[in-house]
Order: C-alpha cells, then structure tokens, then sequence
C-alpha cells in the first residue's frame, strides 16, 4: 500500500467509520474489518491504517499503559499506524452528532489534552521511517468562535507546536497536526486558512509552527466550497504551508440548470434521500452571480427550494463512496479526487492519505453495501487504480 502514489507516501483508510468509542470497541472493529479489507487489497505487504481513539479511548489506552499492546497487536496483523483523526473528541457514532462534533473547540483546554494524548499514542506506534500524523477540526464552528475565543484558540495552537516540537527532540519522531478546514466552520476556505497561518507565525516561532502544524485538505471539503482543488494547493505551497495529509473524500453533486420542470422535481426529490439525522451535511447552492450556504441539507431543502425554486449546481458535505459516480440526477465530485490526485506530487509534498468515508451507515440504501470491509477495500482499490 505504500509508494503507491510518490516517495515515502502511505495510503490508508481512516477507521472513523467504525461504530464504537472505548478501545476495546476499536480493537473489535480493527480485527473485524480492517484485517480483512487488508487482505482483500494488500494481502502479502502491510496496509496504512488511519486510527481513530475517543477521547476516553484516549485516556483509557494512557492510563492503563497499553500503547505498547496496541504496537504489538497491529505489527501482528501488518496495520501501519501512521495518522489519527483527532476530529471527533465524544462519540461519532452516537444517534445525534450534527454541531456536537465541533466540540470541544480549539479554545478549550480539551481539546488541547486530548490532542497531545493521541500525540504521544501515536509517538509509540510509529515505525522509525515515517512520520506521524493527527488531523483536527478548524478551530470550532463559525458562530461559536468570538474573537476573545479566538485568541485562546491560537495559545493553544502554538502550545501544541511547542509540545510536539520537545517530543521530536525527545524521541526523533515527526508529529504534525494538521487543521481540516470544513464548510460552515471558522476556517472553511483556503484564504481562512493563510490568515490563520500568518497569525501564527507571528505569534510564535515561525520554523516550528510551519514544521508541526499543516492543513488537511480533505477533497469533498473544498468542493463544497465550490474551491479549485488545484489553485487551493498552490495557494498553500506559495505560502509555505504544507499539507500534512489529504483525505479523500467525495461529495454529492446536483445539476439542476438544463434540466425541465419535472426533472428538477424528481431531481430535488432524490436528493431527500440523503437526509439523515446523524451528521451535518452542509450545503452550498451555486446560482451563478451568487451562491448560498446553508449549515443543514433538510434546511436547503426547505428554504432554497421556497425562495428560490429548484435551481443552481449543489453541493452536498455526505461523504459518497469513491468509486460512485452517478446514479439519476445525482452525480459525485469524483473528477475533483481524480484531478488532485493527478497534480498532487506536482502541488505538494505531502506523504499522508487517508480514503475517508465515515458515511456508509447513513447512505441511501441503493448505495449501501452488505459487506463494510468489502465496500472499503473497493475504494482503496479504486484509489490505487486512479492514481495509475
């Protein structure tokens, strides 16, 4: 799995998608669908996996002394630890997430704790020849983050630089963390992204901030945004910002201008089935001269459809299974995963990618799977066939 896409690259898949919150629960979930999909994509050499620890996972792996465990028990079964997504601090998997996955935000001491705990897992499970990785949410949503709030953000930022920097010089090992920008949270576009790097740097040491914080960019992400995958990353080279990791990911697209009077109803009509009640699915609507933002499919639903008519290019944070492409009137981005992956060596020297699709329990039916591990090793073949 790894090399597939340049040197000293790793290619996983984040195991978010997995039901359960205590470690135990993770470690039942990794021999249950990851050894599998293993098997099924790369079954004679290791596989990156992208671990995902609750914040009293997270505690519970610290206290009781079990890092060393978990390192044997994924060399074992040939997992390669090499990122975490250190986005969902509680339960992702509970009836409700919606807003509650922005919380804690990076104001609060937390969110700061739990980061550094997932830092020093990960510092016990990396193999000497790569470096490691945590993605994390940008900052907090939108409405919750005042300037005050901000300010205690940006402390807390750059006393995690200062932490991961000591835990380099300590042990030799490369953490970054790495900022995921997210439609409707306060860093939801490329340019959020710059000033906050700017604040930074001017803030504190520019060398160890740029060395051990670094955007994800995650794919569905920035089409929702309606960004240009590849100018984004340019915008970030030119900068000096690295990514630390890309996580690709596909979002639900929705033409309607073209289309008649009847198409467009059936057209809005299957995009209902997308409505669910477990995650926020951000939605962007683009007429053209304008575009509108709203924080919830089933409120775009209802008010675009009323003050607008059904009209414009949609654009949906539900993230799709890669390998989708169309069924009916609803498409996927995936020509924004295949051009990033085309240009990305070229844009970026980012080592970490990470296939995530958290949302496969809450599809519509005519695109679940009856089988999780093979559904997922179907995307990561899919991934290696793209990038060849």
């Amino acid at each position: 799995m790894r090399n597939v896409i340049g040197p000293n690259t790793v290619l996983g898949y984040c195991t978010n998608v997995h039901a359960g919150a205590t470690f135990d629960q993770m470690i039942e979930n990794l021999e249950r669908y990851s050894v599998p999909v293993r098997q099924q994509v790369c079954p004679n050499q290791p596989m990156g996996i992208g671990l995902w620890f609750s914040n009293q996972a997270a505690r519970d792996v610290i206290e009781q002394n079990r890092i060393d465990e978990l390192s044997s028990w994924l060399k074992e079964r040939e997992l390669l630890a090499y990122t975490i997504n250190g986005f969902p601090h509680g339960d992702f998997h509970q009836p409700v997430v919606k807003h509650r996955v922005y919380h804690p935000t990076w104001a609060e001491q937390d969110r700061l704790d739990y980061t550094i705990d997932l830092a020093n897992i990960l510092c016990g499970l990396l193999t000497d020849d790569i470096e490691g990785s945590i993605s994390t949410l940008p900052i907090g949503w939108r409405t919750d983050i005042g300037t005050s709030i901000l300010q205690s953000a940006l402390n807390n930022l750059i006393a995690l630089a200062n932490k991961l920097h000591e835990i380099e010089k300590e042990t030799g090992k490369l953490i970054h963390v790495d900022i995921e920008p997210e439609p409707g949270c306060f860093l939801d576009r490329c340019n959020d992204m710059v000033r906050l790097f700017a604040n930074l740097c001017q803030q504190s040491d520019p060398k160890i901030i740029l060395r051990h914080i670094r955007v994800c960019h995650d794919i569905c992400h920035t089409a929702v945004m309606f960004e240009d995958q590849t100018e984004t990353l340019q915008r970030y080279k030119a900068e000096g910002i690295k990514v630390g990791k890309v996580q690709i990911s596909s979002a639900v697209r929705m033409r309607l201008n073209g289309l008649t009077g009847n198409e467009r109803e059936l057209a809005i009509d299957q995009l209902r089935s997308f409505q669910e009640d477990r995650y926020l699915h951000q939605t962007v609507v683009d007429m053209g001269e304008r575009s509108y933002f709203y924080e919830d499919l089933p409120i775009a639903l209802d008010k675009h459809c009323h003050d607008h008519g059904p009209v414009g290019e949609w654009r949906v944070h539900f993230h799709v299974p890669l390998f989708f492409e169309r069924a009916n009137f609803i498409e996927s981005t995936m020509d924004h995963v295949q051009t990033l992956l085309a240009n990305v060596s070229e844009l970026s020297d980012v080592r970490h990618f990470e296939v995530e699709t958290y949302a496969w329990g809450v599809l519509p039916d005519e695109l679940r799977v009856d089988d999780l591990s093979q559904g997922i090793a179907k995307e990561l073949s899919w991934v290696r066939g793209a990038i060849a």
